[in-house]
């Protein structure tokens, strides 16, 4: 889905860190050892970082030295310290507690949670206009932006980090375990590729079958962002699946061809990670719409 932020920069959704706006993991290894040296904890902000996140579940939260976690010739600001705290708390509530409160939640967190969650005090700004709004590198990092603007009850700024991090943690899915049984041939003629989807509206991608455009540029990038929304949205039936009644005209008729078969993809993919995961995602959505 393409975002305006101004009226100057094209926002790029959700994309990958090597391939900087469009591609995703062009490595399948998930096991990647951190490169970057351990910082000696400083604060007691670092002590409760490596006791609670780093001890806990094996993950380095980089909040310092951002530069080194971008591609060359990006902009990035740092995270203003007092918003780095309640940032951590924002991801304990809605990304860690809703796996720990259904059943194989918590082991499949733990063992498939990125080793390094970088936190960005704004947007990454690259050099051809665009504006990335979160990225993920192989299973082994996750980057949250825009943290300096953190306010949990904007829904806009929930919705990004929330579509962020459900997006990129479902990437470990189909990483480790490949996508759906025949997933790609749901909607076959639909996909656009990684450089033309943000021509498409969210009308057009609907009728294609996709909750977002940017759905459209792979099958992968589908399955994320089927995950994303339907973990996020809670409007997600309504907005993706109910089909309409009375439909008069053409593009009624396309809609709900294109909500069937957002439909069936669904299927697919809770059937999906019950079976390779354990995870009931209808248990796991009923957690994250309870604590929203």
């Amino acid at each position: 889905m393409e975002k305006q932020t101004t009226s100057r920069f094209k926002v790029t959704m959700i994309s990958c860190v090597l391939m900087v706006l469009y591609g995703c993991y062009p490595s399948e290894e998930l096991n990647v050892p951190v490169k970057n040296p351990e910082i000696a904890l400083t604060s007691d902000l670092d002590v409760y970082i490596d006791e609670n996140f780093t001890q806990e579940y094996g993950m380095a939260i980089r909040y310092k030295f951002v530069d080194n976690f971008v591609q060359p010739g990006q902009r990035v600001s740092p995270p203003r310290l007092e918003v780095v705290r309640p940032m951590l708390d924002f991801i304990e509530e809605f990304w860690i507690g809703p796996y720990e409160d259904v059943g194989g939640g918590d082991d499949f967190f733990r063992d498939h949670v990125p080793a390094e969650i970088v936190f960005l005090g704004g947007l990454i700004f690259n050099n051809d206009g665009t504006v990335t709004l979160g990225t993920a590198d192989a299973g082994a990092q996750i980057t949250f932006t825009n943290v300096n603007a953190i306010d949990v009850d904007d829904e806009d700024w929930r919705t990004l980090q929330l579509q962020t991090v459900y997006h990129e943690f479902a990437h470990t899915v189909h990483q480790r375990y490949k996508l759906p049984n025949a997933y790609e041939t749901i909607s076959p003629e639909g996909y656009t590729g990684p450089g033309s989807w943000f021509v498409l509206s969210d009308e057009e991608a609907l009728q294609r079958g996709f909750v977002s455009p940017y759905a459209t540029s792979s099958p992968n990038e589908d399955f994320a962002e089927t995950v994303s929304f339907y973990l996020f949205d809670p409007e997600f039936e309504t907005n993706f699946t109910v089909l309409e009644e009375n439909c008069e005209t053409d593009d009624c008729v396309s809609r709900n061809e294109g909500k069937s078969r957002i439909a069936e993809k669904l299927s697919s993919i809770i059937d999906h990670y019950q079976n390779v995961t354990g995870v009931d995602l209808e248990e796991l959505r009923a957690a994250i719409q309870n604590r929203l």
